[in-house]
This record gives structure tokens, sequence and C-alpha cells, in this order.
């Protein structure tokens, strides 16, 4: 054997451990994003909906994770989404009827990767089972979209959850962090959880110290590798850097660990952004 054949078969032994490994980081690991994409507003003029959407969905199928929670979204929005992410499928209702009406914080799962088992939506607000009523001081009706979900790649159970918290009410945005951690030990006692969502509070704000505080980790804080700025906020470039706060969340509690975060500052030169907020995605690891 001469020596450049020994040189290829070293290359190719190489590969194969390569993909190997990558190949069963992928089957223990997951891609989660959350994104607020900003509800189609005439308002924003040249960062309307119509001149984002197609590089939004761009986007989307470029990192292509493996659950997305998404906040503000409006039906018609919700529709071309549907349409440009074949590969997802997407559960959530409006949260001013519970049906089609005002924003969805939908949730968008692979199909290919994941079996949902159970899926809900409830209100945040002292009737959670009434969609539709804006809680404590809150100034907007808000909602959760949950899901049970197996992998199909593992067979893990899991559950997830997605929400936006009032952007006003102080009182709402507390009793809202406590709702929705009372919710998940309700809905998935024993499993492994996510929790997604815009909840309009820096980390040393009430309602993430809350969180933080009960034991969830937030994705950030405990991640090995973090890229990307520390804010997440930015009303389309126009907030200067020093005022754009880190609203945006990632959670897991038991039976996660996380490798990897990552605040998505991508923008087209010469195209509108992708939305007011930047989307954030962490890579979170099953743990054995």
């Amino acid at each position: 054997m001469n020596g450049k054949m020994k040189v290829g078969i070293c290359v190719l032994f190489l590969l194969g451990l390569f993909t190997i490994a990558n190949a069963k980081k992928t089957i223990h690991s997951i891609d989660v994003m959350t994104f607020n994409i900003r509800l189609d507003s005439q308002s924003d003029s040249l960062n309307n909906w119509q001149y984002r959407k197609d590089n939004v969905i761009l986007m989307l199928n470029y990192y292509a994770p493996g659950l997305i929670g998404m906040q503000e979204v409006l039906k018609n929005q919700l529709d071309d989404l549907k349409k440009g992410l074949p590969g997802y499928v997407q559960i959530g209702v409006g949260r001013a009827d519970g049906k089609e009406k005002g924003e969805y914080s939908s949730l968008f799962i692979r199909k290919d990767r994941f079996e949902i088992i159970r899926q809900g939506n409830y209100g945040l607000s002292q009737t959670p089972e009434i969609i539709g009523v804006k809680g404590w001081d809150a100034a907007c009706e808000r909602i959760v979209t949950w899901a049970i979900l197996k992998d199909k790649f593992n067979g893990k159970i899991f559950a997830v959850f997605n929400t936006h918290f009032d952007h006003m009410g102080q009182i709402a945005r507390h009793e809202s962090a406590r709702l929705l951690l009372n919710k998940a030990k309700e809905l998935a006692p024993s499993l492994p959880t996510i929790i997604t969502g815009d909840f309009n509070g820096t980390p040393d704000s009430d309602p993430i110290i809350y969180i933080v505080g009960a034991g969830w980790k937030d994705s950030r804080l405990v991640s090995p590798i973090v890229y990307g700025p520390d804010w997440t906020f930015h009303d389309y470039g126009r907030l200067p850097l020093s005022e754009r706060p880190l609203i945006d969340y990632i959670f897991f509690n038991k039976g996660f660990s996380v490798s990897k975060y990552r605040v998505i500052a991508d923008k087209v030169e010469g195209r509108p952004y992708l939305s007011d907020h930047n989307p954030v995605m962490s890579e979170l690891i099953f743990e054995k």
C-alpha cells in the first residue's frame, strides 16, 4: 500500500468517525428557537410584514430548528409561515378568542422529528381556562401554547411551552410567571420541559428572577458557548445599542443541558430587519 492510499484511508476513517459522532449528537440534541416575528402592522411602513416575510422564511429554513416558539403571529402571517415552512406542523390559537382572532403564540414543530402526544392552550389570567380575558393589570389578552412531544429519533418524551407576557402590567407579568410554572408542573409533572417566549422583562426583572429562582435554567446563563449580541429587542434598529434589552428567553428544567446559545442578529443588506426582535436559538442536549 503506497503513502497516498494510506493517507486516503486515514481521511476516510476520520470522516467516518466525525459523521458517526455528529449523527449521535443530532439524535440526542434539539435546536430550539424563540422568535417574536412582530405582528403585521401598516404603521411599520417599509418594515411591514409583506417586505419581511420572505427573508423570515428563508432564515427559518436555513437554521431549521426542531422547535420554534413564535410570538405576535397574526392569522395572515400564520398562513404565510405554514406555506413557507412545509416541514413543520403548527399548533396554537388566537389569544383574543381561542380561535383565529388576535395574536398567536404559535409552536412550529418539525414533522420528521417529533410526534405530538398532547397539546393545548390556556390564557394568562385568573381564569386560564377562558381564552380572551385580560389578566390582572395586563394591557392585552395573553396566552400559552403547549405540547407533549415524543422524539422520533431517540424515543424521549418531553414538554414545550411558548408564551408572550404582557408589556405593561407588572402584576400580570409576575402572576403569569407563577401560573406558567404551575401549569408546567400540572401538565407535565415528571417530564423534561422547555419554555420559550418573549417575557417583556430583562434578566434582572421580577418574572425572570422568579422563574430562575424556581429552578429553571436560562439557556444563555448556563451555556458554555454564547454568541451574538446581549440584547434581543432593537425596534428595527432604532434603539441605541446601550438601550436595547434582552427580553426573549429559552428556559429548561431537568432532563436537558445546553451546549450552544445564539442571538441571531442577521440582516440582509438593503432589506428590512427580520423583525423588531432578534431570534434566539439554543442547542439543548437530552441528559441520559
